[in-house]
């Protein structure tokens, strides 16, 4: 028989603890909101604030939870910090042998018209140009664990401030990848990237 009640409190307390690791040195209140937003994300698995502060089960009204999650949204600005904190997490299941593993993406919002910053990007899945967003990716492949564990992930539009070039973009996730792993782990990249810039 399957104790679902003390399978999702083990699994709510183990969220809770990781996002204790990943939101060192942020304020408590900081601290509550990164555990509300990645619980909130995982419960109702959609990236609505609605839905992330239905999850959360809160005595408070919804419109105020909403309104809550997202101006402290608004008012954060700590990416780096968090990221820093979050490959410190993991880092500890890296080894020599674990290999990185570079794909730059798009994301694909073909309906949508009022996002901000959208892009022309060629849709992978179906070989069109469509609007949405790039991303590159880096995540690590460990002896030790089935699936890959990401440890870069930025998501941009070419019409944003400060863009440069698709190029630029993934370079700056290969100087991530200098700066917090050494040069015995082997980084894979397919042959979309054998131009000499990369090299």
């Amino acid at each position: 028989m399957t104790y679902y009640s003390t399978l999702g409190h083990n699994v709510k307390r183990g969220i809770f603890n990781f996002c204790g690791k990943i939101s060192k040195g942020f304020s408590r209140p900081t601290q509550k909101f990164i555990f509300d937003m990645i619980y909130g994300l995982l419960a109702g698995q959609k990236c609505y604030l609605s839905e992330i502060a239905r999850e959360l089960k809160e005595k408070t009204a919804l419109d105020k939870v909403v309104e809550r999650l997202s101006r402290n949204l608004m008012n954060f600005d700590g990416g780096q910090q968090l990221h820093e904190n979050y490959i410190q997490a993991v880092k500890k299941q890296f080894d020599e042998r674990t290999v990185l593993i570079i794909d730059d993406s798009d994301v694909s919002k073909a309906c949508s018209s009022k996002l901000e910053g959208l892009c022309r990007v060629h849709d992978g899945s179906t070989g069109e140009i469509t609007t949405g967003y790039w991303f590159a990716g880096v995540s690590a492949l460990t002896a030790g664990h089935k699936q890959p564990i990401p440890v870069y992930n930025r998501v941009y539009s070419s019409v944003e401030d400060g863009y440069v070039s698709n190029n630029n973009e993934t370079l700056k996730s290969l100087e991530f990848l200098s700066s917090h792993f050494p040069k015995t782990n082997i980084r894979a990249l397919d042959r979309g990237y054998d131009g000499g810039l990369y090299f």
